[in-house]
């Protein structure tokens, strides 16, 4: 069976793109499907169905990676029925639709619970890019785990409108600092390096997500809200070559072993790791729902442009 896994942006990333190509590799290397990647799409709707329109016809199924593909994939498979589609982070389903979700909102709240834990300033941040479901519910699960463990804590949360243009995050990153932000949640791709540098500058310490981000550079990162999407990709190729299509949302969280978790430096002290062990059991105990919506003030800095 050929699959094509589809990204908008590169896929080199360091972020969630990087790990949906391992997941995608691995199911290749297993000889589970023919895998043919199509990267490089720029995050503009016509695009996407323009450039899905050229694939599907020479594929078996497709599988898109982020909650980018909840518009566009559902109409290109309502007009293939008879092959087969999958989103990655999705929230569509049909009956040649499955949509799979691992649920980086979990690990995005204890990295609140982290944030409120660490800060002595009072004020942290969060930074993403482009306003798609999955990064809508990682804020609003990063800003409920901080009021969770801190209610007077604030909250500044952003959405720069990229995810690749490092010198746009490095300005909104700054900008939050300026306001006080001393421990920043970032949940971006290639964006993310302009953060990083502004909190190297700055004296601030940073949240990643999806990767580990303290193995890769500990001085800035404090912490790593880490989500296995490459287990979720290749969970949805398998189910594509046996043929079965969800009619719920398959999710993936904390019970599921490492899929979701949040990784903490060596530096965190005793204090904040307990607070965020006691969150992990309330959350699998079932005594914290985790909301999936914000509806409070936005941080959009007058002096810095949006990403687009």
């Amino acid at each position: 069976m050929k699959i094509a896994v589809f990204f908008v942006g590169e896929v080199q990333d360091d972020g969630f793109n990087a790990s949906a190509l391992a997941g995608a590799e691995r199911a290749e290397k297993a000889e589970i499907a023919e895998i043919f990647v199509v990267s490089g799409v720029r995050y503009d709707q016509d695009e996407i169905r323009a450039r899905l329109s050229e694939v599907v016809p020479d594929v078996d199924g497709l599988v898109f990676i982020g909650g980018q593909g909840n518009i566009a994939t559902p109409e290109i498979a309502a007009a293939h029925p008879d092959k087969r589609f999958a989103i990655v982070q999705g929230q569509k389903t049909a009956p040649n639709l499955a949509s799979y979700d691992v649920r980086q909102e979990d690990s995005a709240f204890l990295a609140g619970v982290l944030a409120a834990n660490l800060t002595r300033s009072g004020v942290v941040g969060h930074l993403s890019g482009h306003r798609v479901r999955p990064g809508l519910k990682g804020r609003a699960a990063f800003v409920a785990g901080v009021k969770h463990a801190a209610p007077a804590v604030k909250a500044l949360t952003g959405f720069c409108g990229t995810q690749d243009d490092s010198a746009v995050t490095q300005r909104w990153a700054e900008a939050e600092i300026a306001e006080g932000a001393d421990v920043i949640f970032t949940m971006l791709n290639d964006a993310r390096r302009g953060a990083i540098e502004a909190c190297r500058a700055r004296g601030a310490r940073q949240i990643g997500n999806a990767l580990d981000w303290v193995e890769k550079e500990p001085d800035v990162f404090v912490a790593s809200a880490l989500a296995r999407i490459d287990i979720g990709v290749e969970w949805a190729i398998r189910d594509m070559v046996e043929g079965k299509t969800p009619s719920d949302i398959v999710e993936f969280g904390l019970d599921e072993g490492d899929v979701v978790s949040l990784k903490l430096g060596e530096d965190v002290p005793e204090a904040a790791r307990e607070a965020v062990l006691a969150a992990v059991q309330e959350i699998r105990a079932g005594r914290i729902v985790i909301p999936d919506r914000y509806d409070g003030p936005e941080f959009e800095p007058e002096t810095v442009p949006c990403g687009g």
